[in-house]
């Protein structure tokens, strides 16, 4: 017996507006979308690199809110990367964790937390 990595899942309100967060914004693909009739919620995968992420529109699937905690080698090339496609309604910052490790942490438009986490050398 193996365990696999989990995939944490956001509720959303608005597909359109993930997408314009998580794809147009923090530079993630969509690897599949479903949405099982015209007027049902939708669900979709996104990732980038080795992090893959479930959104989705159903009620029951989580709480607005929720918080990852995810490694990146390299936040102030990904705090560059974010600059250089300005959001007019988030600024992140980079900040000294207490844990030897520099961290940014953005909130989507739907209260969810994404907490980039760099590990420091001893």
């Amino acid at each position: 017996m193996k365990l696999q990595a989990a995939i944490p899942l956001f509720r959303i309100f608005d597909h359109t507006l993930a997408k314009k967060f998580y794809v147009d914004w923090l530079g993630f693909r969509i690897d599949w979308e479903h949405q099982s009739s015209p007027n049902a919620p939708r669900y979709l995968q996104i990732s980038r690199d080795a992090l893959v992420l479930h959104l989705t529109e159903h009620y029951g699937d989580g709480s607005p809110g929720a918080k990852i905690f995810t490694s990146i080698d390299d936040v102030e090339a990904f705090h560059r990367e974010l600059s250089s496609r300005p959001n007019p309604n988030m600024n992140p910052s980079i900040e000294e964790a207490p844990w030897h490790a520099r961290i940014m942490e953005i909130t989507d438009p739907f209260g969810n937390r994404l907490c980039f986490n760099q590990s420091l050398p001893e």
